[in-house]
């Protein structure tokens, strides 16, 4: 597949996230001299573990000055986009690996870094991956239904064998426990029936049934496709999503300078339960400070001009 050149996706929550990280430094203006005089050594690290389009990571490389900047991503397109568009930001240093978050440790260990400043997490799908991956994220889209984030061909299973391969219990479990769908069991009877008379092996294909199997008029007044639910369900167990991002919680923490940041934003409750019960844990048992008694949440502006943001939360804990 080609490599889509430059990146579509808006980076969410991005003034709220700038604000809170200098803050938390001690930096409020930015041009501070006690930030200078670490800016010329270079010695701030920001690890960005899901750089995405890297709107986020060029926004604070160009606030804080010359930190140095390690980011992570598992679709190699991210990796390649950033590759060239970073290094224009800051003149620190750019490290980009093609990894998941849950194993930010690795990374740091290959590139010789000990301790982190500040970390972010934007665990939202990416609009270049929902447009334009080609791998079945979309509904709007008829694509290969694979949901991958990162190759394939390293996955254990794909949504395509989810859906055509597992049994109905395990089918309808999924979609209930990770998209939280109230008709989960009539949709897994409706792709059971279904790939009875052929496989399931595109991403409207499986639209489609999902569509034909709830109730008309549903989600009432809310603006939500059907399939919705049924898709982020398939994609979190495709990717083991809360089990990384369970995993990269504790490796971040312990990777964190005293003082360091760590910043999560989540786009359903099951991602924010988790981050929610890991900074109160934190802070019961390490002293760590919440900088989000409630999560931050985007403004009805930035709604308005990307409504993907419109379920984004951002919680930020600190080391002590």
């Amino acid at each position: 597949m080609k490599i889509q050149e430059e990146s579509v996706h808006e980076p969410v929550l991005l003034h709220e996230i700038v604000e809170i990280f200098t803050e938390a430094s001690g930096k409020r203006k930015v041009e501070s001299e006690k930030l200078k005089v670490e800016s010329k050594k270079a010695q701030v690290w920001y690890l960005d573990g899901t750089l995405g389009g890297a709107g986020h990571a060029q926004v604070i490389a160009k606030k804080f000055g010359n930190i140095n900047v390690i980011g992570l991503d598992q679709d190699p397109n991210a990796i390649a986009r950033a590759t060239k568009s970073l290094p224009k930001f800051t003149s620190g240093k750019v490290i980009l690996e093609n990894e998941n978050f849950r194993n930010l440790d690795k990374a740091l260990d290959k590139n010789g870094i000990d301790k982190v400043d500040m970390i972010l997490l934007d665990l939202g799908i990416s609009s270049d991956e929902l447009d334009n991956s080609g791998r079945g994220f979309t509904f709007k889209k008829d694509e290969p239904l694979l949901m991958t984030l990162g190759d394939p061909t390293k996955y254990p299973f794909t949504a395509k064998d989810i859906v055509n391969n597992w049994k109905e219990e395990d089918i309808a479990n999924v979609i209930f426990a990770y998209g939280e769908e109230r008709y989960s069991r009539r949709i897994a009877a409706a792709i059971i029936r279904y790939r009875e008379k052929k496989s399931i092996e595109t991403s409207l294909e499986l639209a489609e049934i999902v569509s034909e199997s709830v109730p008309k008029g549903f989600g009432g007044k809310r603006k939500i496709n059907p399939a919705t639910k049924t898709f982020q369900a398939l994609r979190i167990a495709v990717n083991d999503e809360l089990g990384a991002l369970r995993e990269g919680l504790v490796k971040g923490f312990a990777r964190l300078a005293p003082g360091g940041v760590m910043a999560v934003i989540s786009f359903h409750s099951l991602e924010d339960r988790i981050v929610k019960n890991f900074n109160k844990d934190r802070s019961d048992k390490d002293g760590a400070k919440i900088l989000t008694k409630k999560p931050i949440v985007p403004i009805d502006q930035e709604i308005a001009e990307n409504p993907r943001s419109r379920s984004a939360k951002l919680r930020v804990i600190q080391k002590k």
